[in-house]
């Protein structure tokens, strides 16, 4: 691709700094921007929605490989430099990453979301777009290392949690690679990881019959790990504690263990033995 300045000519070239309330590092090294476009954009003419597009290192090598791109960024700040960088190649939305309608983005066909989270909006980020898990054919994340590490756990591991059960409930996730400090300007001081997470139907095993209640379900197992499942599940009260034992022996998953120990399938199959919801309305 054509040289797009580096981040740091970019922010004098504009007069601006990097935000650190806002979580700004922006990424300028171009072999990781290239393995992060090719995660996201295979192949010419993927419809690709980029979360945070900062300054568009990872804009342009996306429009590169001939995406569409729609570019999200609320910093008016940087939405300046994206306009004055790439101008009308890009579908520019000044919003904010972790309230988006992937619905109404996807009415052309379904999408690739990409983006550099800052750790504290990776949770409100993916929880916005596992609520609308069907509009996405992919995601490509450069996240905080650990957090990356804690998503693509597997269970019985220390880092397995609520969101890795959430979101390898709807896709398959790997860690491509692990990206240093340095690649950033300025630099964090953390090493972060490439994400990435390609959607599908859940499994049959993993089937539920109410998402909200699954969801409810997971996170009690998991409020208080040191608690046997059992204990945990009383203590948040989401059904009369004969009902909560009635589907533990149901869905033969013994009281005494940990939240952290069930697979994605054993809490599908704890929330379906909970039987059909009941509307209260």
């Amino acid at each position: 691709m054509t040289s797009y300045p580096s981040p740091r000519e970019l922010l004098d070239r504009y007069e601006l700094r990097a935000k650190k309330s806002w979580g700004q590092n922006f990424l300028g090294d171009a072999a990781v921007l290239d393995d992060i476009a090719r995660l996201a954009a295979p192949r010419p003419g993927a419809r690709v929605v980029e979360l945070g597009a900062g300054l568009g290192h990872l804009t342009a090598r996306l429009l590169a490989r001939g995406a569409e791109v729609t570019a999200v960024e609320r910093d008016r700040d940087m939405a300046k430099v994206l306009r004055g960088e790439l101008g009308d190649r890009i579908t520019l939305l000044e919003a904010d990453a972790a309230h988006l309608d992937y619905a109404a983005l996807a009415r052309g066909g379904p999408l690739a979301v990409v983006g550099n989270l800052p750790y504290h909006l990776t949770s409100p980020i993916l929880f916005d777009l596992l609520d609308q898990a069907g509009a996405a054919l992919s995601a490509t994340f450069l996240l905080q290392r650990e957090v990356a590490e804690r998503l693509a756990a597997s269970a019985g591991e220390k880092d397995w949690g609520v969101l890795s059960v959430f979101l390898q409930r709807e896709a398959e996730v790997s860690v491509e690679r692990i990206v240093p400090p340095g690649a950033f300007f300025p630099p964090p001081k953390v090493h972060s990881a490439v994400l990435h997470a390609l959607f599908r139907p859940p499994s049959p095993g993993a089937a539920v019959l109410d998402a909200a209640r699954f969801r409810k379900l997971v996170k009690a197992g998991f409020a208080q790990r040191r608690k046997t499942l059992g204990n945990a599940l009383k203590a948040a009260r989401l059904a009369p504690e004969v009902v909560i034992a009635e589907a533990l022996r149901a869905a033969g998953v013994d009281p005494g263990r940990r939240g952290e120990t069930l697979r994605i399938e054993e809490w599908a199959a704890l929330e379906r033995a909970l039987g059909p919801v009941v509307d209260e309305g």
